[in-house]
């Protein structure tokens, strides 16, 4: 959803536009299009950022390490920064600017995946997080109204989950639960490599029940499943990140169509050998028709027809991860030399550069106001 210019101003509050600089209230004023995503700032801050595509911002929010990704809530504005794993944080705030920062935290044993999602009125926040003593994995259930106050959870039906995304209906979770256990005492060390066993759940949010946990099969279960997008049709396309040998060339990017089984998509070896066992990011472009799975590792983001599975072409950009639509069949991409490219599918020559950030890296993830 884009925001139009006159419903932005006048949703936000005299103190965001008293706090902006000339050059943000000019790009808010001039810009319908905005983006938000968790950078590392060449002095070594983290901040996320609602910024405009062509990188100004518009207003940025300190965090005390280092984010992840972004939910958003379109009709409300409420905006929450997840810590990366195994942070404890979470930011909220109001992209409109209506409201003062909140930082709230996964309770005692816990940590954060860096994902969450709204409920569809807004109320509830899930977030996935790690029972790391018990090898777990949960989604907490947070009470906005409340300020952020946990208020329940459920299980994730797997280990490490990982992004979670509300289904079409507004009533299922979507959960990648990427199959790895890890604790913080090792960092990002993964212990149970033997029996790592990756799910994509579906969960009935107001229950809790597992409508349905699916595998890949033997042959992937090093295959992590990790970021998902949902296309125009509903379809569930999800990104794996390969735990096994790094001369391996698994496949690492499948679709899971409602009722049936998720299946992987047969790509060429040069495109496999790109992602280099990692796809960091997946996104459906503005109208649902193209998927764009990027790799920082393997420096590409490959684009995919929803319908059909079909690739469509591949870009190079360094270290690129960050995604998010861009006009009806673009991609804003982000990466972590502080660039901000713009692309489309089949696209004649390279991404074109729109800003770049001297210093800065761009997180994982970017989402579209």
């Amino acid at each position: 959803m884009e925001i139009e210019r006159r419903a932005l101003l006048a949703g936000a509050g005299a103190a965001l536009l008293a706090g902006l600089d000339p050059c943000g209230l000019a790009a808010m004023e001039t810009r319908d299009s905005l983006f938000i995503a968790a950078r590392k700032e060449a002095d070594g801050r983290h901040v996320v950022a609602v910024f405009t595509q062509d990188g100004r911002d518009i207003t940025t929010v300190a965090l005390p390490d280092r984010g992840h990704d972004v939910t958003l809530h379109e009709a409300t504005g409420r905006c929450v920064a997840f810590a990366r794993r195994p942070g404890t944080f979470a930011a909220a705030f109001d992209v409109h600017g209506r409201r003062e920062p909140q930082f709230f935290h996964a309770p005692e044993g816990r940590h954060f995946y860096g994902h969450g999602v709204f409920s569809p009125d807004g109320r509830l926040l899930y977030a996935t997080e790690n029972d790391f003593e018990n090898g777990l994995g949960f989604i907490g259930i947070y009470d906005v109204d409340a300020g952020f106050k946990r208020i329940g959870d459920f299980s994730s039906g797997g280990v490490g989950p990982h992004e979670v995304l509300l289904a079409p209906d507004g009533r299922t979770l979507v959960v990648a639960n990427g199959g790895m256990e890890t604790h913080p005492d090792y960092g990002r060390t993964v212990l149970n490599l033997p029996t790592m066993q990756p799910t994509l759940a579906l969960i009935d949010r107001e229950t809790g029940d597992i409508l349905a946990n699916h595998r890949l099969g033997a042959d992937s279960r090093l295959s992590s499943i990790r970021h998902m997008a949902i296309d125009g049709a509903g379809a569930v396309w999800f990104g794996c990140q390969y735990q096994g040998a790094k001369t391996d060339r698994p496949q690492l990017v499948g679709r899971c169509q409602w009722g049936k089984e998720p299946a992987l998509f047969e790509a060429p070896d040069d495109i496999l050998s790109g992602f280099n066992n990692y796809v960091g990011s997946v996104m459906a472009n503005g109208t649902g028709e193209v998927i764009g799975t990027s790799s920082p590792r393997g420096g590409q983001v490959v684009y995919w027809e929803a319908a059909t599975g079909r690739i469509l072409g591949r870009s190079r950009v360094a270290d690129c991860c960050g995604l998010a639509p861009e006009g009806e069949r673009g991609f804003l991409i982000s990466d972590g030399g502080g660039e901000l490219l713009v692309d489309r599918p089949n696209a004649a020559g390279a991404p074109r550069r729109v800003a770049l950030r001297e210093g800065a890296k761009w997180d994982n993830h970017m989402v579209r106001v």
